[in-house]
């Protein structure tokens, strides 16, 4: 009788603990406010997870504060942590194939950008993302565009002998092909490096030319429209081994909240975009459009020199290089 309370006491013990394995707390890692759109991604997400009961919890930690902004993959690809929003070209130095996803003239507009993220390059770009043990819950790119402290940039002729800061060393490649000499700085010292005349220009994300009040700063905004050269791909990333090792239920839950979340991302990065526009309007900053003809002579100028360095630094790079370009 004794020996089989003891077994019945096991048992119980035994379901507890596997109740308590189903049971799990994430922990989400970035580097922006609680008011950025990618926040504000995230956090659809934890919330949809929780709404849906299955016992899992997405602990979120904005601001850089779990991590510093560039160090979350290495610990994400470990298991370290759970799930970041990440810009995917931090990590190009562990894998340089991720260099292409801050690329310029590569993404035309936010529709062009949703198509390609359901295309063969996002799944030869996810395929090297397994290999580190990583796996796309939420894909999603933000744009940019370019300010003029004098004059307005539209085309590669507009650059010439200016002195301007790219985001991202593919931009600079490009930007010094057309003639301009690159300050490397990050977006948070534009406004200094503008007011003190360190900059004629800038190339950098709707949200950053609106949130550094750079508009008190120039005469001429080219905003993302129907064309933009800026495009940076900054997905929410999850450990795939994590992944595997929740019930059905929670995957569910999970992939459900991310497909909510990805639709918002998209909407709210073609409003960023165009509200950016109206608060450097508003300001009486003129605004430019880039036309398809301006396009066609960046992504030109982006062959001779962004998209041959990459293919020259990356293994299998022009068969990637490739398979983005075909996207239409």
């Amino acid at each position: 009788m004794k020996h089989f309370l003891t077994a019945s006491v096991a048992a119980v013990a035994l379901c507890a603990s596997a109740e308590t394995a189903a049971a799990a707390e994430l922990r989400l890692s970035h580097q922006w406010s609680t008011g950025d759109v990618r926040h504000k991604v995230a956090q659809i997400v934890a919330d949809e997870v929780a709404a849906a009961d299955v016992d899992l919890e997405i602990k979120i930690f904005p601001s850089a504060s779990l991590f510093k902004a560039r160090e979350q993959y290495t610990p994400l690809s470990r298991g370290q942590l759970d799930m970041t929003v990440l810009p995917l070209s931090y990590a190009g130095g562990q894998q340089p194939a991720y260099n292409l996803t801050l690329m310029p003239g590569l993404v035309k507009n936010h529709d062009h950008a949703a198509r390609l993220n359901e295309s063969e390059f996002m799944g030869e770009i996810e395929d090297i993302m397994a290999g580190d043990d990583v796996m796309v819950l939420v894909h999603g790119y933000l744009a940019g565009g370019f300010a003029g402290k004098d004059s307005c940039i539209t085309a590669p002729e507009d650059m010439q002998g200016k002195q301007t800061r790219a985001a991202g060393k593919a931009f600079e490649q490009m930007l010094a092909g057309a003639g301009a000499s690159i300050a490397s700085m990050a977006s948070s010292e534009i406004y200094n490096a503008m007011q003190t005349g360190v900059l004629d220009a800038a190339n950098t994300s709707s949200s950053s030319f609106v949130s550094y009040r750079i508009y008190e700063q120039v005469a001429c905004y080219t905003p993302a429209g129907d064309y933009a050269l800026w495009f940076m791909y900054q997905p929410l990333l999850m450990n795939k081994t994590t992944y595997d090792g929740l019930t059905d239920e929670q995957k569910a839950a999970l992939q459900a909240a991310s497909e909510k979340a990805q639709a918002f991302y998209l909407e709210e990065a073609k409003k960023e975009d165009a509200e950016s526009a109206q608060v450097f309007a508003d300001a009486g900053v003129e605004i430019a459009q880039m036309s398809a003809e301006d396009f066609d002579k960046w992504r030109a100028l982006a062959q001779e020199t962004s998209y041959k360095a990459f293919v020259e630094e990356t293994p299998d790079g022009q068969k990637l290089l490739d398979l983005a370009l075909s996207v239409e």
